[in-house]
């Protein structure tokens, strides 16, 4: 017999499996001795209270040999030499995913990234954080496993309706990310994890017979009447093929210049702009766990706050328990920051991206830039912190209460950010209309959780690189651009995912439409 069950346990009673079988037997009205063993489902942490618990739904095997849990095993087959091809511009999770999709389909995946292989990203990302010194091809942005790599690896989506979330935690399992993710509530496998399963996802490609190609920054799409037929390379190599998948992730500036400059539609999108703030992990654990002492059976506490002010969201984003501020700047005299969590997530530090929602009315004195308006008025702001900070990607930064009454901070509290920060007035960082807004959602924030409105925590700018300040344009129904035939806008750069899953998912269903054009 195999039972579904759902248990309300203690933090400690959750960490013992002893204990949770003890409980499954009680549910059941059975002796623990017909039970065989169990699986997790889902498990969530229930705060709301001074008592903490931990919700767990059970699949109990009693009186019958025990199965490990079912979880999605793909099958990657060896493809043909006259397999059809598929070019893919770009290796993070949305071109990953679309590749390891081909595979599956029996289409050649060809990959073409602008930066280097995974680990040798490190060096450049240690000579940013140490030096001051950003590659505009491999940084926290670019280079193979894109922006999730390096910031953190947070699997949390709401786009459910868009794909199979399963399918894709599954994928992740059997490339080598922890079980657990496939029932957490919110899934994390951490930075110092995912170059290893970026790296076991590469070779399965490689050996299926798709290519990955590095050092490949596409500058052209190949086109014959208003229909693609490959790409061009900064290395000056071409790439034929008949499908183009755009997997370039929201960072990727010149791929939208490059669309402009050839007429090929793009259009100007709002996205969201502010600061990240860091606290001690110390007080966010207190707050959430209604204790001054976290319990060692309790992960770091996270949060996420949103407040409506004066007609517009103002809410926590990418927040990061036990994690690190780092300088994710693709670009020379333009600072932009990020946060990031190992996968214990045990620095002392919990930081948070709050940010503001711009639109149209904050970007038209850009409009004569047209659809790269958004794009335009992004970088603006971020070189006014860069300058603000003075150089070699040191950060300017505020306490958190002086920040909303407009003084500087005389001093600064420990921060995660290796760079460095100085302390500055933000206001003349941040545009009016997202620092008034962050300073009376930092109050209301401070009414809905105890502490965090305080002088404890620190401020730094800018968080930026929320979502594309650019949507390429792509049929409902076939995802293929409206005008250009063969070119598949995907993922975060094109405007239609918000994080890892969301754009695997994409990935997956824009080879999806492929694969019906060709049936």
């Amino acid at each position: 017999m195999i039972q579904q069950l759902s248990l309300k346990l203690s933090p400690q009673e959750a960490a013992s499996d002893i204990t949770i079988i003890g409980h499954i037997a009680a549910a059941l009205s059975i002796p623990a001795k017909s039970i065989t063993g169990y699986n997790i489902l889902k498990r969530s942490i229930d705060a709301r209270s001074r008592n903490i618990y931990f919700l767990l739904t059970i699949q109990a095997f009693v009186n019958e040999p025990f199965q490990e849990r079912n979880t999605f095993i793909p099958i990657y087959d060896t493809l043909p030499p006259d397999a059809p091809r598929v070019v893919i511009v770009g290796a993070g999770s949305a071109g990953l995913f679309a590749a390891l999709r081909c595979i599956e389909a029996g289409i050649k995946p060809v990959v073409l990234e602008r930066g280097p292989d995974v680990r040798t990203r490190r060096r450049d990302l240690a000579a940013l954080n140490k030096n001051g010194e950003v590659n505009p091809e491999s940084n926290y942005c670019f280079g193979e496993g894109g922006a999730g790599t390096y910031s953190d690896g947070k699997l949390y989506t709401r786009s459910t309706k868009r794909g199979d979330v399963n399918r894709i935690l599954g994928i992740f399992v059997h490339f080598g990310a922890p079980e657990k993710i496939a029932y957490e509530a919110h899934p994390h496998i951490g930075t110092n994890k995912l170059p290893h399963i970026i790296t076991a996802m590469r070779g399965q490609i490689i050996n299926s017979g798709g290519e990955v190609h590095f050092n490949e920054k596409v500058t052209a799409l190949r086109l014959r009447n208003s229909e693609v037929t490959g790409v061009q390379t900064a290395a000056g190599n071409s790439f034929d093929a008949q499908h183009v998948i755009l997997a370039t992730g929201h960072s990727a500036r010149d791929i939208f210049e490059m669309l402009h400059q050839q007429q090929i539609l793009i259009e100007a999108k709002p996205f969201a702009l502010g600061v990240r703030a860091e606290h001690p992990q110390s007080l966010i654990d207190s707050a959430q766990y209604h204790n001054p002492v976290r319990s060692e059976y309790l992960p770091p506490a996270s949060y996420s706050l949103v407040e409506q002010v004066q007609g517009r969201g103002v809410f926590s984003f990418c927040m990061c328990p036990g994690g690190i501020i780092a300088p994710a700047a693709t670009n020379p005299g333009e600072l932009v920051v990020n946060g990031w969590s190992p996968s214990k997530r045990n620095n002392p530090f919990a930081n948070s991206g709050m940010v503001v929602t711009v639109d149209e009315t904050d970007f038209a004195p850009f409009a004569h830039k047209g659809p790269l308006a958004a794009m335009y008025y992004q970088q603006m702001v971020e070189q006014q912190a860069y300058q603000a900070g003075g150089g070699q990607f040191v950060a300017p930064a505020q306490r958190m209460t002086d920040f909303v009454n407009g003084k500087l901070s005389a001093t600064l509290p420990d921060c995660s950010y290796v760079p460095g920060v100085k302390s500055a007035d933000l206001r003349t960082v941040l545009p009016a209309a997202v620092y008034t807004r962050l300073a009376q959602a930092f109050k209301a924030f401070g009414r809905k959780m105890r502490g965090y409105y305080t002088n404890e925590a620190i401020l730094v700018a800018t968080e930026s690189r929320t979502s594309s300040p650019v949507r390429i344009p792509r049929d409902n129904d076939t995802l293929m651009h409206p005008q250009i035939k063969g070119l598949y806008p995907c993922g975060e750069g094109a405007g239609y995912a918000g994080g890892i899953v969301s754009a695997a998912m994409d990935g997956e269903r824009v080879v999806d439409a492929i694969i019906q054009t060709k049936q």
